[in-house]
């Protein structure tokens, strides 16, 4: 059947170029990478910078307003959970319990659906026994989304035509700008879950009792409430007719101002009315509020977007977008007493379109460069510009299928995903060259002149089968992974689904595209010299065009154009003319990997990098050239000397597993995000006005780093369920500038520079970057920048002729130093330290620990206070254990929060005929301030509130002067009723599946593995327990949790899945092959990859490994060389390797049997010489396969681009694995000779 096809498709070219076609328009349709489609419609495969590997999770929020943690523990969080841990699918319950609300979070097991979750929790609230919660708590399903979902941050500015910020807005105009017309404009926009406010004052009416007054007028504070109450209130009188029409009735009651509530009337005494204003004071002021956010050291307003579960990120901050620039026309504006024009503006500060779109620009340059690579690769070593041209194809093609595929099984293109093709580039290569090469072979063996159809067809029947158990062995190996759960099945099963894919991709181009194509190329064609000299002129005439326009590789068409000419005027023979073209493309290639590449960086010239490329490139490929021409003699003493050789490999299996036991683990290595979140946090006691200061503080001091371009900090929380950070939790989002300033493309962009080194601006001054050297400072004293890296970018006059201007201080190397000055400028009182976060990582780890840090001690009890003891006994003892960041150790201080308890006494109640109802209600009142009503105005909800002035109730003297009304005789000061005492209490209450938890965070000191710090202190904590210094109470237990656990579990899937991957190849070679050893023999080769990949590995970690300079290059920095833990991204790329490394061996081992059944060996010189035919019969497709694979890797092991973090961990052992398994091209033939040698032996015995 396979077989047919190809001759079907050979015979019918047309369906071929038909296909093709199809496959190409439904690709570009479906690409990710933001292309412009032109007549084509664009439906891209949903996108976004990481997988979502948080938990399946629903929340659920209930208000109780004015109540302690205490109070919505024990009467709402507590009895709540246990309801909800009965439903179907449960895993666990966290729980957070603060002033005023109670988050719940159900976290769900993961092959339960997000949607279905939702109906059964409101089917479970529905059904809540009545009297389970207090009168008036309604417990609400959270928004369907997790806090990854939180993509698009802004705040509301005032600003003037051209940009400039000019203020002129009270917060409270901001917020009801924010709450009640942007919310609820970019609410509506596709894909959006929920708009979040925070920031600002929101507006209510506010009726402050005068207790002299009231009790002049012998006016109860009941009465004052009741006429708030009834003075606010519209009706609807159903309708009148008259004269035959219909008119609706409504009796018009809401207040619209101030006066409505001051003329309302409380009373009436011997027919005088006494009114709210006669005892009270009415004004409009803020709400309390549990919510700051500051923009560099200035309140301001804003709100976050939150993405529903399961939309495409990118899709709905466009949809985003649009929904601003549509309501952006609408915002108010205001004159400023300078004449200015105050123009309200919507202003991000986090984008996550940028990381989204890096992300994917560093997959695409690496695809890219990958693809030239290959294309180079092919072209040195086929030396066939036709052959290349056809293999090369094979690759864009087989990319694009892999994007209709992920659009058809709705996997979306984030970095983990896309990197799946990205390290299946030399296997997608490998096919198309083991069949290119076989069809070039038959061409030139085909001594009787059959037609190129039938040629084409028995080179392509002849190498299927080989083709599809080599490719086969890859897919399948890939299988066990899809098997993993949790965060590291989230993260790899799309990297699995798109390797998968692009293999799948690459077989059906390979076996059905290739073959008819090959068929048109190959064709011998007899032109007439005229069409030769008028296609010859067209390539000249539109390099000419070309190089008109700007475009340098016009110079490439018309060496190929003159080549032709030669050719033609016989000046050059056919094969000089081969070999010209084949320099030529070689020399254009290279001209665009020194340009797009740009491995030495921006900043050196092209020249620089082209010098460079061409000697990478020349260096390996020079060095496969060698290998090549020796490979006889080197496999010939081989066979010679079995034993001596096969000990090389046997020795670096030994060191490869030897380096195995003793490399660091983690469960993935982070990525950087270009963004940094600081998460520090103040003492319980701390109020608003000391949070608010101190987040100030901390804005203004990581503003003063030249490096950094915005830092917003928020206190609190936003006004949403997925945000229950206490007011003393700080989270300063700071985005720093990149390296190098780019241009709207994305690119570093070339500025004006004067003859002096100095940077030309648009205003006439000029600037010195600290990165260039200057001269003739003395003639600049005038008109220079004083703080070259503060000036506005604008300014900068973009110059293709000028340099780079590079955005960091000389002694600014790397974002992590970036971060250790944000470290060194927040260290302030009262305040701790935070670990290094990043904002997507952040909500990921909250989402999977509940923890605001990756490394943790979750510590577990009945009692809070023990709890908090044992945590603090911790801090220490952790600090001790080796590779933990001292001052990132931080226990939870969970009773820190001061209470004033006003404690009734019910005897002196009984004195005065009240009850305890009388007086909590004069105690709601007067100091919490009860909301009452809320006007309607228009759009507008604003609440009014009844309440004793400030200074009647600042200190525990003021509350005891409250009085308290009695029903007969005069009201009663509260101190006659209560006892009022301090005590401390927790600011929250965190409890896990009802048990009460406290968290103690620290973070490792670089160069540590995550797993070895985390079995450091545990073994501390342990030898502490065993000595006896440390004691767990009883009641008490405790466990490390964070990325440690992903890791755990991980390790634990892989330890089945790495085994089952190898079993799968090892039956795939024995279905081959049909014979145990013969499939051994292959099997070793992955055994030597294996190995070759962990001695990179451990290359990578040595400080003398590639230590020197090259062009003023350091070869360590150049390819990021640092220490590699083991991580899932790391096991991945193993398991990638383990099916390239079969791929050579498959080939070597298909042929030294076809070889062998052909010639039938019966001598031990027979035997050998068999085995050194089908060695250099196969050396070139599988040297190529090899090559292709090494230098297609080298970009990705080069690259700097955000998303390079997670890449190169995966390619690293592809590279070291794929160098070293070189060796395995002479242990398949030197076995199957000593198989053949043995067999022979005990014949003739």
């Amino acid at each position: 059947m396979l077989n047919k096809s190809i001759k079907f498709l050979i015979e019918n070219k047309l369906v071929a170029i038909l296909l093709l076609l199809f496959f190409m328009a439904w690709g570009i349709v479906s690409t990710p990478f933001n292309w412009d489609t032109g007549i084509l419609p664009s439906n891209p495969v949903a996108v976004d910078a990481i997988p979502d590997i948080g938990e399946n999770q629903q929340i659920v929020f209930t208000k109780w307003p004015g109540r302690s943690p205490q109070d919505i523990e024990d009467q709402i969080t507590y009895p709540l959970t246990t309801s909800l841990l009965g439903i179907p699918g449960v895993k666990t319950i966290r729980s957070s319990s603060m002033f005023g609300f109670s988050s719940i979070y159900i976290i769900f097991e993961e092959d339960v659906e997000f949607y279905w979750s939702r109906s059964r929790i409101l089917e479970k609230l529905n059904s809540l026994p009545n009297n389970l919660l207090p009168d008036g708590v309604n417990p609400a399903l959270g928004p369907d989304a997790t806090a990854l979902g939180q993509i698009f941050w802004y705040t509301l500015e005032g600003r003037d035509k051209d940009g400039n910020v000019t203020g002129g807005w009270d917060l409270q105009e901001l917020r009801s700008v924010q709450d009640y017309y942007v919310k609820y404009a970019l609410s509506s926009a596709s894909g959006v879950s929920e708009v979040a406010s925070i920031g600002g004052f929101v507006q209510e009416y506010q009726v402050d009792v005068d207790p002299e007054l009231m009790k002049q007028y012998n006016v109860g504070l009941d009465q004052v409430v009741k006429a708030v109450k009834q003075s606010n209130r519209d009706i609807g009188a159903q309708t009148l007719e008259i004269n035959k029409a219909e008119y609706l009735v409504r009796g018009l009651g809401y207040i619209k101002s101030l006066d409505d509530i001051k003329n309302a009337v409380v009373t009436a005494t011997d027919y005088t009315s006494i009114r709210i204003k006669d005892v009270a004071h009415v004004s409009l002021g803020p709400a309390v509020r549990r919510g700051i956010l500051d923009k560099e050291g200035a309140e301001v307003v804003g709100g976050v977007v939150v993405a529903r579960y399961g939309a495409n990120p990118l899709e709905v901050i466009n949809n985003v977008k649009e929904k601003i620039n549509e309501l952006s026309a609408g915002l108010p504006s205001k004159e400023l007493k300078d004449g200015t024009t105050s123009q309200l503006t919507i202003v991000p500060f986090y984008d996550r379109t940028e990381l989204i779109q890096e992300t994917l620009g560093t997959l695409n340059e690496a695809l890219t460069l990958e693809i030239l690579i290959t294309i180079l690769v092919i072209v040195v070593m086929v030396f066939n510009l036709r052959a290349s041209v056809l293999i090369s194809g094979l690759l864009p093609i087989a990319v694009l299928m892999v994007f209709i595929a992920m659009k058809m099984f709705n996997v979306d293109a984030n970095i983990v995903a896309l990197s799946g093709i990205a390290i299946a580039i030399g296997t997608m290569v490998d096919v198309g060259v083991i069949l290119s090469e076989n069809i070039i072979r038959h061409m030139d063996e085909n001594d009787n002149n059959l037609p190129i159809n039938e040629v084409v067809y028995n080179a392509t029947a002849e190498v299927s089968g080989a083709i599809l158990t080599a490719v086969l062995t890859t897919i399948i190996s890939f299988i066990p992974v899809f098997t993993m759960v949790g965060a590291e099945g989230k993260l790899f099963r799309p990297l699995a689904f798109t390797k998968t894919m692009a293999l799948t991709a690459s077989i059906i181009v390979a076996l059905f595209l290739i073959p008819p194509f090959a068929a048109i190329i190959f064709k011998k064609k007899n032109r007439k010299p005229t069409i030769t000299y008028v296609w010859n002129g067209i390539l000249i005439a539109s390099g000419l065009v070309a190089i008109g326009f700007g475009y340098w590789l016009g110079l490439a068409l018309i060496a190929f154009g003159v080549s032709g000419i030669l050719k033609l005027r016989q000046t050059l023979d056919g094969k000089q003319n081969s070999m010209l073209n084949v320099g030529i493309c070689v020399a254009t290639i290279a001209f665009l990997l020194a340009t797009y590449w740009r491995p030495l960086g921006f900043d050196r010239s092209i020249a620089f990098n082209l010098i460079f490329v061409g000697l990478i490139c020349g260096v390996l490929l020079g060095g496969f050239y060698l290998f090549r021409q020796y490979y006889s003699r080197i496999l010939t003493w081989a066979l010679e000397h079995k034993l001596l050789f096969l000990s090389i490999p046997t020795v670096i299996v030994v060191f490869g597993f030897m380096i195995m036991r003793n490399t660091g683990q983690e469960f993935m290595p982070s990525l950087n995000e270009g963004s940094f979140l600081l998460m520090p946090t103040s003492l319980p006691h701390a109020g608003v006005e000391e949070n608010k200061r101190v987040v100030q503080q901390l804005d203004m001091a990581v503003a003063t780093i030249p490096e950094i371009q915005t830092v917003v900090g928020k206190a609190g929380r936003t006004e949403s369920a997925l945000d229950p950070a206490p007011l003393s939790m700080y989270e300063n989002i700071i985005q720093y500038r990149s390296e190098y300033q780019k241009n709207e493309a994305g690119s570093p962009q070339r500025f004006k520079v004067n003859d002096d080194g100095y940077f030309e601006l648009s205003n006439g001054k000029v600037l010195a970057n600290p990165n260039l050297e200057v001269s003739n400072e003395q003639n600049y004293k005038e008109n220079h920048v004083s703080e070259p890296l503060r000036i506005d970018r604008n300014l900068l006059i973009p110059d293709s002729d000028g340099e780079y201007f590079r955005n960091w201080r000389p002694e600014i190397e790397s974002p992590d130093d970036i971060w250790n000055e944000i470290v060194r400028v927040t260290k302030l009182p009262g305040v701790t330290s935070a670990p290094k976060l990043q904002p997507i990582e952040t909500r990921l780890v909250m989402l999977q620990t509940g923890m605001r840090a990756p490394m943790g001690i979750k510590v577990k009890g009945q009692d809070l206070k023990e709890i908090e003891n044992f945590g603090l006994q911790l801090e220490p003892i952790l600090k001790e254990a080796a590779g933990v960041k001292d001052e990132a150790v931080f226990a939870d201080r969970i009773v820190g929060k001061p209470y004033l308890l006003i404690d009734i006494d019910r005897e002196k109640l009984v004195r005065y005929g009240l009850v305890i109802e009388d007086v909590q209600q004069i105690l709601e009142v007067a100091l919490g301030g009860m909301q009452l009503t809320q006007t309607v105005e228009g759009r507008e909800r604003y609440g009014v509130r009844v309440r004793y002035p400030r200074e009647l109730r600042e200190n525990p003297t003021d509350l005891k002067n409250i009085y308290v009304p009695v029903q007969k005789g005069s009201p009663v000061p509260l101190s006659e009723l209560v006892t009022i005492r301090y005590e401390q209490g927790p600011q929250a209450i965190k409890s896990e599946d009802t048990f009460l938890v406290g968290y103690v965070l620290f973070d490792k000191l670089d160069g540590y593995a995550e797993v070895d710090v985390v079995e450091n202190a545990q073994a501390k904590i342990l030898e502490k327990i065993d000595s006896g210094e440390l004691v767990v109470p009883q009641g008490i237990s405790y466990r490390f949790t964070g990325t440690y656990e992903n890791q755990l579990r991980a390790k634990k899937t892989l330890s089945v899945v790495v085994p089952m991957a190898l079993l799968i190849i090892f039956l795939i070679l024995y279905f081959q092959f049909k014979s145990v050893a013969t499939s051994m023999m292959v099997f070793s080769g992955i055994l030597v990859a294996f190995a070759g990949g962990f001695l990179m590995i451990w290359f990578y970690g040595q400080d003398w490994f590639l230590n020197f300079s090259f062009m003023g290059e350091n070869l360590r920095d150049l390819f990021q060389m640092h220490t590699i833990n083991l991580s899932v991204a790391v096991w991945v790329g193993f398991i990638a390797l383990f099916g390239i490394a079969t791929d050579d061996g498959v080939v070597m081992a298909t042929y030294l049997t076809q070889t062998f059944d052909k010639n039938k060996p019966d001598n031990l010189k027979q035997i050998r010489a068999s085995v050194l035919e089908a060695g250099e019969k196969r050396i070139r497709p599988c040297l190529m396969t090899t090559a292709t694979t090494i230098l297609a890797l080298l970009p990705v092991l080069t690259s700097t681009g955000r998303g390079s973090d997670i890449m190169i961990p995966m390619a690293i052992p592809s590279f070291g694995g794929m160098l070293i398994a070189l060796i395995t091209l002479f242990v398949v033939p030197v076995l199957f000779s000593w198989k053949s040698e043995l067999q022979l032996k005990m014949q003739n015995q």
